[in-house]
Formats: C-alpha cells, sequence, structure tokens
C-alpha cells in the first residue's frame, strides 16, 4: 500500500513538469489577437464604434472594410 502511495505522488510531482510554453509556441502567444483587453469597456466601446461605421461585426484587427475591399 505504501508503495502505491508512493507511484501515486512520484506521478503527481512529474505530471505538470511539461506545462511550459515552447520556444516554438510563444510566436502564436504574442499575436495582438491573443492578448487579453488591458479594460473591458474600452474595448466594448471600440467595438461598438468600429460596428457602428464599418456595418459589420466581428473581425477586430483584420485589414480589410465592411464594404468588401481591402
Amino acid at each position: 500500500m505504501k508503495l502505491f502511495f508512493l507511484l501515486a505522488f512520484i506521478a503527481l510531482l512529474t505530471g505538470c513538469s511539461s506545462m511550459g510554453v515552447e520556444p516554438w509556441e510563444r510566436d502564436l502567444l504574442a499575436k495582438d489577437s491573443m492578448q487579453l483587453p488591458p479594460d473591458y469597456f474600452d474595448s466594448f466601446y471600440d467595438d461598438h464604434i468600429y460596428f457602428s461605421k464599418e456595418a459589420s461585426s466581428g473581425g477586430r484587427g483584420v485589414g480589410g472594410g465592411g464594404c468588401g475591399c481591402n
């Protein structure tokens, strides 16, 4: 029984050993679309203004406008 608990404890200790971000994954996490907005209300009003001007919703941070031209 002691051996079982010892092996379970060792398994728990090694379970989180590979939870870091690999160097080739950091470029994806550095994109603006992956960042949290600093202030919820600022981003809410920016989205509202963008929707009102472009007559479209979503797609923030992507080039092009609501008229179909780039």
